[in-house]
């Protein structure tokens, strides 16, 4: 694994990094700077005693702390010293540590369910749908996963599911109840002789405007002794007897409309009792749903709603975004007005959570270990030493610092004893 990516907030740990390495160092070559002037310049006294002792000892606190510091992270001088480089070459100890201490002390079942009572989350979740401008951002995020597995999923095989599932389901529905009470109401409402209407009325016109048809007709089958003058006749007055007999069928006190109503009355009957005629209905339906036409018709109509829900997916202001957006808000709004609601909602959460994350804690310290020990020696040392490098280098200063403060007072004690 490669170095840290050059972010703003890595590019800014590595230049506070720097600036406090280069601190530490500068203080401890300005002791070295200070003892050495102090020893070529040959002067003595007490002073002079005190600054040299002060430096001398600044200079081995400083080194004694780099030296520390430096070994954590690599070998001090690249000189293959025993104990040092102690963090690249416990890294698989370190990943070990690491992943047992968040098993053990970040998982703890107890632990996890608190913590996620505490956090609220189902009333912070409500408010943040209840701001129109969020609820709009879900809407958008939710119809463009949508639009995403829309379009991955194989056209022609989805076709075909659809397909398959719609005349599964339909192979389920019973029609010849549906159809006994769509019939029933039609007759409870006087609709079934209206429907009656119009059919005459078809009737009608079509033997109105089939005269020729009619009078072919009776001249074929008629003797060929018979004048076809007498024929015409025949067919015309055929033709003008059945119209007329449709327009008087037109009345509603007819006895032939009462004769229709006793036949629809028959067959509702028949339709909810008689097993014979239910059969012929299902028979009739698996014959529709098998035929090519209602296959290419289920056809079409995918390829229309698909690319209408598609549409419908991709516009910004679509009615459908701006509908899910407004029920997203509705439901915020209700999550974060009721408290039970969000009672409820938080317990469901930390069910979810507790059998998602707890049951499988070792597994995830487990894998929190194998990451570490997956990382190159250098990449953990990169990253743990910007994390804490420029507190460290604070030891460093301190080092040089009290090294002389102890120089000072230990040359100070001796010059009292003598």
């Amino acid at each position: 694994m490669a170095l840290l990516a050059e972010t703003p907030d890595v590019f800014d740990q590595r230049r506070a990094l720097r600036r406090h390495r280069a601190f530490a160092t500068a203080l401890l070559v300005a002791m070295a700077a200070v003892y050495v002037a102090v020893t070529w310049s040959g002067e003595t006294g007490f002073w002079i005693g005190l600054v040299g002792a002060g430096a001398e000892a600044a200079m081995v606190g400083g080194l004694a702390d780099w030296f520390a510091v430096t070994a954590l992270f690599r070998r001090p001088l690249g000189l293959p010293i025993p104990h040092t480089a102690v963090i690249p070459a416990s890294k698989d100890r370190i990943g070990t540590g690491l992943g047992t201490f968040i098993e053990r002390h970040f998982l703890e079942p107890e632990l996890v369910g608190a913590r996620l009572r505490s956090a609220g989350i189902s009333r912070r979740l409500g408010l943040w749908l209840a701001d129109g401008g969020n609820a709009d951002l879900a809407s958008g995020r939710l119809l463009l996963v949508a639009a995403l597995v829309l379009r991955s999923l194989n056209d022609a095989n989805l076709q075909r599911f659809v397909q398959v599932m719609l005349r599964r389901e339909l192979r389920k529905v019973e029609l010849a109840p549906a159809l006994a009470t769509l019939l029933d109401i039609l007759r409870q409402n006087g609709a079934h002789q209206t429907v009656l209407d119009h059919l005459l009325d078809a009737v009608r016109h079509y033997v109105a405007a089939s005269t020729d048809q009619i009078m072919e007709a009776v001249e074929q089958r008629s003797r060929w002794w018979v004048p076809k003058q007498v024929d015409r006749r025949m067919a015309a007055a055929i033709a003008e007897g059945i119209v007329g007999y449709m327009a008087e069928l037109k009345a509603r006190d007819h006895a032939a409309r009462a004769t229709f109503d006793a036949a629809v009355a028959r067959l509702v009957a028949d339709l909810r009792g008689n097993p014979e005629y239910a059969a012929r209905v299902n028979a009739l339906r698996d014959r529709v749903l098998a035929s090519p036409e209602v296959a290419d018709y289920l056809a079409t109509l995918w390829q229309s709603a698909r690319g209408t829900i598609e549409q419908e997916l991709a516009a910004p202001g679509s009615r459908l975004r701006q509908a899910l957006a407004g029920i997203l808000r509705s439901v915020g709004a209700a999550i974060a007005e009721d408290e039970a609601v969000q009672a409820s909602m938080d317990e469901r959460f930390e069910e979810t959570v507790m059998a998602l994350v707890v049951p499988f804690r070792k597994d995830i310290g487990r894998f929190v270990a194998d990451v570490v020990k997956s990382w190159e020696a250098r990449t953990i040392v990169d990253r743990v030493e910007l994390a804490v490098g420029k507190d460290l280098q604070f030891i460093r200063v301190n080092g040089t610092l009290v090294g002389a403060a102890v120089g000072c007072a230990i040359y100070v004690a001796t010059e009292l004893v003598r």
